[in-house]
């Protein structure tokens, strides 16, 4: 049976769709007749108002964009489940758009946004530039960035410090060991992250009076870590690997295993995310814990503040994280 919708109310009532809206928002600036001819053409199509109908008359859909990375969906499970308990608490609706590198266009993205009639959007996503978010801020949408520190105009954030955390963790291992030299692996589907990693180490190595950045670049003709590592293993520059990634991480575990290279003993892992995989692999993944249900959760309050324009203290908001060791460190 097909959906009735409110369109078909407009048509059955000859009133457009703005006054149909009115009526559902129980507005007074109807007249009676016409009032009247609506509430008939709801009543004989049994139609069921949504969250998107009731705010066309109030320029408001309830209803929240999302923006994440397809390739990232397992990191971004637990920020997605915060992120909608806190909806439902204040009735807000989320449409979620993915990007796919190489299928779906940034500009589609937008496009499909602005065109949604949206109250905000909030952002999981790297790829979207500062050109493209002040093209999103042209429209006065409310917008929140998880993960990226920035804030403007209408712009606020929640991020974790991924430059500090590989700062102290590298800092810590270097002063306790002259031996210990970190490497952070390049991940090439979060290019923002794999930065703020290198800018944490090349800090450690400036303060500790090292030469370089740490940086390890995966070469193009590689299209997995784990032949790169395979390759690689006994030979690279470094006996302490920090990853972005579960799956970089355990591919450089599973070469070293391969290869001879004990864990920990001769080379170090360890993985930014903790990921459920950490705790399965052998040796277990040491890890930083990184609260992403509150990364969802605390993103989608402050959208409500901005959309009901309540006072926010800060518009930048740092979560703290912790560092969990496990078999693959010392």
């Amino acid at each position: 049976m097909k959906r009735v919708t409110i369109y078909d109310v407009a048509k059955e009532a000859g009133v457009s769709l703005a006054t149909v809206s009115r009526v559902i928002n129980g507005l007074e600036i109807v007249r009676d007749e016409t009032r009247i001819k609506v509430e008939e053409a709801i009543s004989k199509l049994g139609y069921k108002p949504n969250a998107i109908a009731q705010g066309l008359a109030l320029q408001k859909s309830t209803t929240i964009a999302l923006v994440v990375p397809e390739a990232s969906f397992g990191y971004t499970g637990q920020i997605i489940n915060g992120l909608i308990d806190v909806a439902k608490i204040y009735k807000y609706n989320i449409m979620l758009h993915t990007m796919s590198e190489g299928i779906v266009d940034i500009d589609d993205i937008i496009d499909g946004i602005i065109k949604s009639r949206v109250d905000g959007v909030i952002i999981y996503n790297d790829q979207l530039l500062e050109n493209e978010l002040a093209e999103l801020s042209k429209y006065q949408f409310p917008i929140v960035l998880i993960g990226n520190r920035m804030s403007d105009g209408n712009i606020s954030s929640v991020f974790v410090d991924i430059e500090k955390a590989v700062y102290e963790l590298a800092l810590k291992k270097m002063k306790a060991n002259p031996d210990c030299k970190v490497g952070v692996i390049q991940d090439r589907k979060n290019e923002f992250t794999t930065q703020e990693m290198i800018r944490g180490l090349k800090r450690a190595y400036e303060e500790l009076g090292f030469e370089g950045d740490g940086y390890i670049e995966i070469p193009g003709e590689y299209r997995r870590s784990y032949d790169y590592f395979k390759d690689t293993i006994q030979t690279l520059p470094y006996n302490f690997l920090t990853a972005n990634r579960d799956s970089q991480a355990i591919s450089a575990l599973n070469a070293a295993n391969e290869c001879n290279v004990s864990i920990p003993d001769e080379l170090e892992v360890v993985c930014l995310i903790d990921s459920k995989y950490n705790n399965m692999v052998r040796p277990r993944l040491s890890s930083f814990a990184i609260p992403s249900y509150d990364l969802g959760a605390v993103a989608m309050r402050v959208l409500t503040k901005m959309l009901n324009d309540d006072e926010i203290d800060d518009r930048e908001i740092e979560l703290s994280y912790l560092f969990t060791p496990r078999q693959t460190t010392k």
